[in-house]
């Protein structure tokens, strides 16, 4: 059973309930688009059994996978903002990544490797991966990914230094244009003592590319 009221879509099979909140008016505009984007594609029919709800699923896709233009990834780290004189690196490293290439709006799959040095202020540690994937929802390139991730942990938290790698696999290399299955990207960014400090940024390198679990 179904139940859609103001944007809130409630889905109800044998047991399992899964609700899902989006903007109505933006789901009914997308959703003309994507008919139209299926009615010109040679050789398809948008009534076709298969394709009959697919510009809505698309419609609800793009509007999750673009949801981090909501939140303003500052007010994360704001949220568990602790004093603390710990002032050696912290590491979250393995975060993952799913964002869209703003060129093709094809997804980029990777993992983000984060670190910052105290100064004062830590912040919960699941905060620093929800900046991750905010600034990961919206249409990105992973150059500005790494950057936006770096400034933000820098502005926020003003840290002796903040380290940013990101690995990833790009679907528009992949799936057309070159497509070399196998590259991967690897974009980083530093500020403060892993910009200036050759020991330091060594140590984050060494210890997001062990294995220690």
């Amino acid at each position: 059973m179904k139940i859609v009221n103001s944007g809130i879509e409630t889905v109800e099979y044998r047991g399992y309930t899964k609700i899902e909140e989006f903007n109505q008016e933006t789901t009914n505009e997308l959703i003309e688009l994507y008919r139209k984007v299926l009615q010109n594609i040679p050789g398809e029919d948008p009534n076709r059994e298969g394709l009959e709800r697919t510009p809505l699923r698309i419609a609800k896709a793009i509007q999750f996978l673009t949801q981090g233009y909501a939140t303003n990834p500052k007010d994360i780290l704001r949220t568990a903002m602790f004093k603390e004189e710990y002032q050696q690196m912290v590491i979250v490293k393995d975060i993952d990544i799913f964002s869209l290439c703003e060129h093709h709006m094809l997804p980029f799959i990777g993992k983000a490797h984060v670190a910052y040095i105290p100064k004062g202020y830590i912040t919960g540690l699941s905060k620093i991966a929800r900046v991750v994937e905010t600034y990961a929802r919206r249409l990105q390139v992973q150059e500005r990914l790494t950057t936006d991730i770096l400034n933000c942990i820098q502005d926020t938290l003003k840290p002796s230094g903040v380290a940013v790698v990101i690995e990833a696999q790009h679907m528009c290399m992949q799936m057309r244009g070159v497509q070399k299955q196998n590259s991967v990207s690897t974009t980083s960014a530093f500020t403060g003592d892993f910009l200036n400090n050759t020991k330091t940024r060594e140590e984050f390198i060494h210890l997001i590319g062990s294995k220690l679990h």
